[in-house]
């Protein structure tokens, strides 16, 4: 076998694995920050005065600038999980939780823990996933 063949064929096998992983691996994390809000969590920019449309498990967040989307990140859901913090062990190891979004970071009624992050999630999401104590964690997120 001539040398151009077996590159043309590696190349080939290449190209089909690349093509085959994207097509049946298709999700991807995105990574971020994230802080906590304690209540009032009403009124929201998603609901109003609807509490209703909070999830009954307390697991929600409000967006940040990154996500927001004009709104359209209102009712949506995300896998969170902790990956770093400052301190050490502030993240639960394997803990991942699933949240929706009620709220708008900017003009959320309490105020963040920190300013400027991907996503503030409740106390009660915070504290599932990381250390209440902390201020700031880094997280890996997807929709």
């Amino acid at each position: 076998m001539s040398s151009s063949l077996a590159t043309r064929i590696l190349s080939s096998a290449f190209i089909v694995s690349f093509i085959v992983l994207h097509l049946f691996f298709p999700c991807r994390a995105d990574v971020g920050t994230a802080a906590s809000y304690s209540p009032p969590y009403l009124p929201s920019k998603c609901y109003g005065t609807e509490a209703t449309e909070f999830p009954s498990s307390n697991l929600f967040a409000a967006a940040g600038d990154g996500i927001w989307d004009n709104g359209a990140a209102c009712g949506r859901q995300y896998l969170v999980r902790c990956i770093s913090a400052e301190q050490p062990r502030t993240c639960i190891p394997d803990q991942s939780i699933q949240i929706k979004i009620v709220d708008y970071a900017a003009t959320a009624v309490s105020a963040a823990s920190a300013s400027g992050t991907t996503l503030v999630l409740s106390d009660k999401a915070f504290g599932s996933i990381a250390n209440t104590t902390a201020i700031l964690i880094n997280i890996e997120f997807q929709q």
